[in-house]
Protein backbone atom coordinates (compact mmCIF):
# COMPACT_ATOMS: atom_id res chain seq x y z
CA UNK A 1 0.00 0.00 0.00
CA UNK A 2 1.53 3.33 -0.63
CA UNK A 3 1.57 6.70 1.38
CA UNK A 4 -1.26 8.96 0.31
CA UNK A 5 -0.27 12.80 0.18
CA UNK A 6 -2.56 15.14 1.77
CA UNK A 7 -3.23 16.74 -1.72
CA UNK A 8 -5.34 13.15 -2.51
CA UNK A 9 -7.43 13.59 0.67
CA UNK A 10 -10.49 16.05 -0.95
CA UNK A 11 -14.36 16.83 -0.10
CA UNK A 12 -17.38 17.08 -1.60
CA UNK A 13 -20.67 18.72 -0.17
CA UNK A 14 -23.73 17.69 -1.28
CA UNK A 15 -27.13 20.34 0.02
CA UNK A 16 -29.95 18.65 1.94
CA UNK A 17 -32.81 20.68 1.52
CA UNK A 18 -35.14 21.35 3.70
CA UNK A 19 -38.98 23.10 4.82
CA UNK A 20 -36.80 26.06 6.22
CA UNK A 21 -32.97 25.89 4.24
CA UNK A 22 -32.79 25.21 0.61
CA UNK A 23 -28.66 25.66 0.39
CA UNK A 24 -26.64 26.00 -2.84
CA UNK A 25 -24.79 23.32 -4.76
CA UNK A 26 -21.14 22.63 -5.18
CA UNK A 27 -21.56 20.97 -8.13
CA UNK A 28 -17.61 19.09 -9.20
CA UNK A 29 -16.10 20.94 -6.35
CA UNK A 30 -13.69 19.68 -4.53
CA UNK A 31 -12.34 21.48 -1.57
CA UNK A 32 -8.40 21.58 -1.08
CA UNK A 33 -8.46 20.95 2.29
CA UNK A 34 -9.92 18.84 5.25
CA UNK A 35 -9.70 18.86 8.53
CA UNK A 36 -11.30 17.57 11.85
CA UNK A 37 -13.55 14.84 12.68
CA UNK A 38 -11.42 13.68 15.18
CA UNK A 39 -13.24 11.07 17.43
CA UNK A 40 -12.79 11.31 21.30
CA UNK A 41 -14.50 10.06 24.38
CA UNK A 42 -14.47 12.20 27.80
CA UNK A 43 -13.33 10.58 30.58
CA UNK A 44 -13.77 11.31 34.15
CA UNK A 45 -10.69 10.33 36.61
CA UNK A 46 -11.49 9.90 40.17
CA UNK A 47 -9.36 9.63 43.09
CA UNK A 48 -10.59 7.31 45.70
CA UNK A 49 -9.01 7.97 49.72
CA UNK A 50 -5.50 6.39 49.59
CA UNK A 51 -5.12 5.49 45.51
CA UNK A 52 -2.60 6.51 43.73
CA UNK A 53 -4.19 5.82 40.50
CA UNK A 54 -7.47 6.83 39.55
CA UNK A 55 -10.63 5.06 38.37
CA UNK A 56 -11.49 5.78 34.75
CA UNK A 57 -15.12 6.47 34.07
CA UNK A 58 -16.13 6.96 30.12
CA UNK A 59 -18.38 8.35 28.36
CA UNK A 60 -19.56 8.34 25.08
CA UNK A 61 -17.68 9.60 21.98
CA UNK A 62 -18.35 12.43 20.09
CA UNK A 63 -16.92 13.66 16.56
CA UNK A 64 -15.34 16.92 15.87
CA UNK A 65 -16.47 19.72 13.44
CA UNK A 66 -15.47 19.10 10.30
CA UNK A 67 -13.75 21.86 8.31
CA UNK A 68 -13.23 22.16 4.52
CA UNK A 69 -11.67 25.38 2.73
CA UNK A 70 -11.16 25.81 -0.77
CA UNK A 71 -9.79 28.82 -2.94
CA UNK A 72 -11.86 31.70 -3.36
CA UNK A 73 -13.17 33.36 -6.87
CA UNK A 74 -15.36 36.64 -6.83
CA UNK A 75 -17.00 35.28 -10.39
CA UNK A 76 -20.89 36.18 -10.10
CA UNK A 77 -21.33 33.94 -12.66
CA UNK A 78 -24.38 31.35 -11.20
CA UNK A 79 -23.49 28.09 -11.73
CA UNK A 80 -23.27 24.72 -10.40
CA UNK A 81 -19.41 24.24 -11.40
CA UNK A 82 -16.18 25.79 -10.20
CA UNK A 83 -17.73 29.24 -10.64
CA UNK A 84 -20.05 31.53 -8.82
CA UNK A 85 -18.43 31.08 -5.49
CA UNK A 86 -19.43 34.37 -4.22
CA UNK A 87 -22.83 34.01 -5.41
CA UNK A 88 -22.84 30.59 -3.05
CA UNK A 89 -21.35 32.72 -0.10
CA UNK A 90 -24.04 35.17 -0.56
CA UNK A 91 -26.47 32.75 -0.11
CA UNK A 92 -24.72 30.32 2.81
CA UNK A 93 -24.75 33.66 5.30
CA UNK A 94 -28.17 33.66 6.27
CA UNK A 95 -28.32 29.77 6.38
CA UNK A 96 -25.45 29.62 8.85
CA UNK A 97 -27.26 27.33 11.81
CA UNK A 98 -29.77 26.03 9.26
CA UNK A 99 -28.43 24.37 5.96
CA UNK A 100 -27.43 20.79 6.10
CA UNK A 101 -25.06 19.10 3.54
CA UNK A 102 -23.37 15.60 3.17
CA UNK A 103 -19.88 15.85 3.61
CA UNK A 104 -17.77 13.12 1.71
CA UNK A 105 -14.22 12.92 2.50
CA UNK A 106 -12.16 10.42 0.24
CA UNK A 107 -8.88 9.52 -1.00
CA UNK A 108 -7.77 9.19 -4.41
CA UNK A 109 -5.15 8.47 -6.62
CA UNK A 110 -1.80 9.64 -7.09
CA UNK A 111 -3.30 11.49 -10.37
CA UNK A 112 -6.00 12.64 -8.45
CA UNK A 113 -8.20 11.27 -11.31
CA UNK A 114 -9.94 8.28 -9.31
CA UNK A 115 -11.04 7.43 -5.70
CA UNK A 116 -9.41 4.50 -3.95
CA UNK A 117 -12.17 2.22 -3.31
CA UNK A 118 -12.73 1.58 0.44
CA UNK A 119 -11.35 4.78 1.92
CA UNK A 120 -14.47 7.25 1.81
CA UNK A 121 -15.88 8.82 5.22
CA UNK A 122 -19.31 10.38 4.98
CA UNK A 123 -21.16 12.19 7.32
CA UNK A 124 -25.08 12.86 6.55
CA UNK A 125 -26.75 15.64 7.04
CA UNK A 126 -23.98 17.74 8.50
CA UNK A 127 -25.14 21.28 9.90
CA UNK A 128 -23.09 24.19 8.67
CA UNK A 129 -22.42 26.21 11.60
CA UNK A 130 -19.70 28.33 10.46
CA UNK A 131 -18.53 30.23 7.42
CA UNK A 132 -15.16 31.94 7.33
CA UNK A 133 -14.87 35.05 4.93
CA UNK A 134 -11.95 35.06 2.32
CA UNK A 135 -9.17 36.11 3.88
CA UNK A 136 -6.82 39.05 2.69
CA UNK A 137 -3.50 40.68 3.33
CA UNK A 138 -2.45 43.74 1.21
CA UNK A 139 1.25 42.61 1.04
CA UNK A 140 0.28 38.66 -0.04
CA UNK A 141 -0.31 37.49 -3.86
CA UNK A 142 -1.38 33.79 -2.16
CA UNK A 143 -4.96 32.91 -3.25
CA UNK A 144 -7.29 33.86 -0.77
CA UNK A 145 -9.64 31.19 0.64
CA UNK A 146 -13.16 30.68 2.68
CA UNK A 147 -13.79 28.14 4.97
CA UNK A 148 -17.02 25.99 5.92
CA UNK A 149 -17.90 23.96 9.18
CA UNK A 150 -19.92 21.18 10.01
CA UNK A 151 -21.14 19.81 12.76
CA UNK A 152 -21.35 15.95 12.08
CA UNK A 153 -23.36 13.29 14.36
CA UNK A 154 -22.03 10.26 12.71
CA UNK A 155 -19.57 9.25 10.61
CA UNK A 156 -19.87 6.51 7.98
CA UNK A 157 -18.27 4.36 4.99
CA UNK A 158 -18.91 6.42 1.61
Amino acid sequence: MAKVAQRQVLADIVPVATATASPPKWTNFRFAQVSGGEITASVEKIYEGGKLRPTLLCAPSEIGDITVTAHYDNDPVASDSQTGIEEKLQKLRPLVGRALYDVTIQTYDCDVNSVVPGTGRLYKSALLVGLTEPDGDSSSGAPSTFALTFAVEDVKKA
